[in-house]
């Protein structure tokens, strides 16, 4: 993956305040060196709110289409635990990126490497609620949870493609003159997202519970439903 950002050059906008949400989300799509700069010099609280509301809103509507898969209690259980998920995941990534941004040579304190995480999921969770639509129509034409896991999971890993490298491009413009250690990150971070969602499982399809009453690891756990006759 290409992590590379073009030699940067006085740029007035980046310097000019990122107002409201609809600014927040245009500087994440279409200007994330200001997002950088301010997150970098200004270390904003309403910026780095900005950016976890968006979180919220994104992660909530697109769990919404998630559960109209199967309807029943997962109107409500899927958004809240999308974004349960997506959020303790940041927290439990966070003491190790910042580790590794140290590592990497980066110029960034711990409060820069909240931002950074903040700005990742707000763009996972954009990315994910411009899928939305395509989620619903097969949501609503298809009975199969196998394979609207599988698409849901195509939708996240590209998400977070696009996260990973928002990321890994801020830790450039601060810096960082390598991005190994940081590609070791990125997979620890994917491996726990993968884990958490199959810990609050079910999010595609019903259960008797509302959470798991036995632990399983993601690999089992895919294994298992596309065996169902298999052991556990």
């Amino acid at each position: 993956m290409n992590t590379s950002v073009p030699p940067l050059h006085p740029n007035p906008e980046d310097s000019q305040p990122i107002l409201g949400l609809s600014g927040v989300l245009e500087a994440l799509l279409r200007r994330p060196r200001q997002l950088w700069q301010q997150l970098g010099q200004n270390r904003s609280p309403s910026l780095m709110l900005g950016l976890l509301t968006l979180t919220l809103v994104a992660t909530l509507l697109y769990g919404v289409v998630v559960g109209s898969f199967s309807g029943g209690t997962q109107w409500w259980a899927a958004p809240l635990k999308l974004t349960f998920g997506l959020l303790a995941c940041g927290l439990l990534c966070l003491p190790s990126l910042y580790v590794f941004a140290c590592l990497s040579g980066a110029r960034v304190g711990l409060l820069d490497a909240v931002g950074l995480v903040i700005g990742l999921l707000a763009l996972f969770s954009v990315l994910l609620m411009s899928f939305a639509p395509v989620a619903w129509i097969f949501s609503e034409s298809t009975q199969s949870v196998a394979a609207m896991g599988a698409l849901h999971l195509v939708f996240c890993l590209t998400a977070i493609a696009f996260g990973v490298r928002f990321l890994h491009q801020g830790l450039v413009h601060w810096g960082a003159p390598s991005n190994a250690a940081l590609a070791v990150w990125s997979v620890l971070f994917v491996l726990v997202m993968l884990q958490m969602m199959t810990a609050l499982r079910p999010l595609v399809g019903t259960a008797d519970t509302l959470l798991p009453v036995e632990k399983r690891f993601f690999l089992q756990h895919w294994a298992k439903n596309l065996n169902p006759e298999s052991e556990n």
